[in-house]
C-alpha cells in the first residue's frame, strides 16, 4: 500500500519532476479545446483519477473528459499561466484557500452550488466547507483527506519511562524524559525544509485560541498576528526549542528525503508531527515496528486552558476540483455532470481505499474497517469526521506572498534568531 511517492506532502508542494501528460482521449489543451479537459497531479491519487476518468469516458462517449497529469511544481506554474488567459482546463485541480478565493473574485470559476448539491451532501462537513466561499460552492473535494497528527515510537518512549502525551505539559515532560535517556532529538523535525514547522504553529495557535486565531489573519484584521493568542502560541514554540525538543541539528534535516520520520523508526527520536501521508512510508521502511505495535499515533496534545476544541485538526482537507468559467457550454456541462455523478461513487471510493487513501465521505466506517491497516485508516477517518474545524494548511490558506514571509519568519523563530514578539510583529507587517 502506498499513499504517495517520495515526495512530499501537498503542504510541501511536492518535488520537481519531469512533466507527464496522459490522456483519456487525444484532445490536449485547456477549456478552449473541443470537449472537457482536466489537469491533475502525478503520484498520490493519480491512479484513482485515471480509473475514474476512464470509467466515465467509457459510459459517456458524448461527454468525454481528456485528462493530463503534471508533476506538482510543473502544474502550479502551468495553471498560473492558464488561469485568466482563457486556456485553463475545464476541471481545475487545486487546494482551495486563498487561490480559490482569488479565482472566485476574478470570475474564473463556476458556482457549483446547485450542480453538486448531491455530492456535497455526501461529503464530511469539515471538508466540504473548504470549497465554499460566501456560502456558495466553488470547489468540491476529489481525493483523500490528509490530517496532520502525532506519531510515536513506543519502544523509545517505554525505554525512557514515558508515554504518549495527552497535553502540552505531558509533551514537555516526555521531552525531558527522552533527553535524560540519551535521545538528543526527542521530536523529529525537518527544519531545513521549513514547511513542517508550519504544523507546530498551526496546531498551537488553534489549541490556544481556537479557529478564530487564524481566521483573523485570513480576514486581514489589523493586529491579527500580534493578538495575545498568536504571541502565546509562538512563545510555546520557543519554549519547546529551548527545552531541546528538536535537538541541535534539526535545521539540517530534510523532509523530502524522509529523513525526519527515519529518526523515529531508527529510534533516534521518540515522536514526530507530520501528515497522514507518511504512514505508508512507515509500513515500507519500518514494517516490523508497525506490525509489532511499536508505532503509535494520535491527535495533537491539548493545551490546558486553551480555547481550541480538542477535535480540531489541521492539514489538507483534500484536493479539489473547480470548473473553469471559460470554454464551451458543452465542456462545462460535461465537467459538472462528472462531478455530480462520478466523484466518490462506489468505484472511486474503492480505488482510493485500495491505495490507502481515506475519502471524506459520510458513512464509510464499515468499508474502512475491512481495509488493510484499518486501525490507522479508521483513526484518520474519525479525526476528519468528528472535527469541529479542519484548518487548511496555512501556506495554502493565505496569499503566496504572505505565505513565503511566514516561512521565512517561522524559520527564524525556530532557530532562535527572533522571539515570539518579533515573529508576530514581522507577520503583522505582511497584512
Amino acid at each position: 500500500m502506498k499513499l504517495a511517492p517520495r515526495r512530499r506532502s501537498l503542504m510541501a508542494f511536492g518535488v520537481a519532476a519531469p512533466l507527464l501528460a496522459a490522456g483519456c482521449g487525444n484532445r490536449p489543451g485547456g477549456s478552449g479545446a473541443d470537449g472537457a479537459t482536466a489537469w491533475a497531479l502525478t503520484g498520490g491519487s493519480e491512479e484513482a483519477f485515471r480509473q475514474s476518468f476512464d470509467s466515465w469516458n467509457a459510459d459517456h462517449s458524448d461527454q468525454e473528459i481528456t485528462a493530463e497529469y503534471f508533476a506538482n511544481d510543473a502544474y502550479k506554474e502551468k495553471i498560473r499561466t492558464a488561469i485568466g488567459s482563457g486556456n485553463a482546463p475545464t476541471l481545475i485541480f487545486g487546494w482551495a484557500g486563498a487561490t480559490l478565493a482569488d479565482y472566485v473574485e476574478n470570475g474564473y470559476v463556476e458556482d457549483l452550488t446547485e450542480s453538486t448539491a448531491d455530492l456535497v451532501e455526501r461529503v464530511l462537513p469539515s471538508v466540504a466547507a473548504t470549497g465554499t466561499i460566501d456560502g456558495q460552492v466553488y470547489a468540491v473535494p476529489n481525493n483523500q483527506s490528509q490530517p496532520v497528527l502525532m506519531y510515536y515510537n513506543n519502544d523509545v518512549l517505554d525505554a525512557a519511562g514515558t508515554q504518549v502525551p495527552e497535553t502540552w505539559d505531558d509533551l514537555l515532560s516526555a521531552v525531558d524524559a527522552l533527553k535524560s535517556n540519551g535521545i538528543d532529538a526527542p521530536i523529529a523535525l525537518a527544519g531545513q525544509s521549513v514547511w513542517p514547522e508550519l504544523m507546530w504553529i498551526s496546531y498551537l495557535a488553534e489549541r490556544v485560541g481556537g479557529p478564530e486565531a487564524f481566521n483573523r489573519v485570513v480576514a486581514g484584521e489589523a493586529g491579527a498576528w500580534t493578538h495575545p493568542d498568536m504571541v502565546t502560541a509562538a512563545g510555546m514554540i520557543t519554549e519547546l526549542v529551548d527545552a531541546g525538543g528538536f535537538g541541535d541539528s534539526f535545521a539540517s534535516v530534510v523532509a523530502d528525503a524522509g529523513a525526519d520520520q527515519a529518526l523515529v523508526y531508527t529510534g533516534k527520536s521518540g515522536m514526530i508531527l507530520q501528515g497522514s501521508w507518511i504512514y505508508p512510508d512507515f509500513i515500507t521502511d519500518a514494517p516490523e515496528l508497525v506490525s509489532g505495535g511499536g508505532l503509535a499515533y494520535g491527535p495533537f496534545p491539548q493545551v490546558d486552558g486553551g480555547a481550541g476544541d480538542p477535535s480540531n485538526i489541521v492539514g489538507n482537507p483534500a484536493n479539489f476540483w473547480s470548473v473553469s468559467a471559460d470554454g464551451s457550454e458543452e465542456a462545462r456541462e460535461a465537467a459538472t455532470a462528472y462531478l455530480s455523478e462520478a466523484v466518490y461513487d462506489d468505484e472511486h471510493i474503492d480505488s482510493l481505499l485500495s491505495i490507502g487513501a481515506v475519502p471524506p465521505v459520510i458513512g464509510l466506517e464499515d468499508r474502512i474497517a475491512e481495509a488493510e491497516n484499518a486501525d490507522f485508516l479508521s483513526l484518520n477517518y474519525e479525526m476528519v469526521r468528528d472535527a469541529a474545524n479542519f484548518q487548511l494548511s496555512w501556506d495554502q490558506a493565505i496569499p503566496s506572498d504572505q505565505a513565503q514571509e511566514l516561512l521565512n519568519n517561522l524559520s527564524q523563530l525556530f532557530l532562535g534568531d527572533i522571539d515570539a514578539d518579533q515573529f508576530c510583529s514581522a507577520m503583522d507587517a505582511t497584512l
